[in-house]
């Protein structure tokens, strides 16, 4: 199951470069429109957007997979292992419910939008809130699977801290 998770993240990552080198062109095709011939593209400003939405939610996956994240381990990195053993179930169950929320949250709003189209582009404003959809089913699977390895007991004593300090990152 790792490896298809890793399959799924380096898919994610693709899309990711795709999308931000199509925002960057369009912006940037923009604004030399703009200064040099006093005219514009007025999808790119909403296709941008909804891009940088997509980007955004595409990484928050790709990172949550990889436990990328920022946090502080005060209080759990001086737990012994039952200790992290139980604030990380109660971590993993707290975010599944959040994922829950999300994806109930996203779902109402995208069929809510279905009808509703943009001013610009004229496609479904529920392509805006799908990101949501595929953030929350994406996190919950990643969460539910490291939940499982968890109450089965297949994580090392060095994992049950799930986060990084900004000094690890480098």
């Amino acid at each position: 199951m790792k490896k298809l998770f890793d399959y799924y993240c380096k898919g994610l990552e693709v899309i990711i470069v795709v999308a931000l080198v199509l925002m960057v062109l369009l912006i940037f095709s923009n604004v030399v429109l703009r200064y040099a011939f006093n005219s514009g593209i007025a999808l790119s400003e909403e296709i941008s957007r909804w891009l940088f939405v997509w980007i955004t939610f595409l990484g928050a996956i790709v990172a949550l997979h990889e436990r990328r994240h920022l946090g502080s381990d005060f209080l759990v990195g001086k737990l012994p292992p039952g200790g992290k053993k139980v604030c990380l179930c109660v971590g993993y169950l707290l975010m599944l419910f959040v994922c829950w929320l999300l994806f109930s949250g996203a779902l109402e709003q995208t069929t809510i939008n279905w009808d509703v189209t943009a001013p610009t582009s004229g496609a479904p404003v529920a392509i805006f809130y799908a990101s949501g959809i595929v953030f929350s089913i994406s996190a919950g699977l990643f969460i539910a699977f490291d939940l499982f390895n968890l109450l089965t007991g297949k994580l090392a004593d060095q994992e049950l801290v799930i986060i990084r300090e900004s000094e690890d990152q480098l």
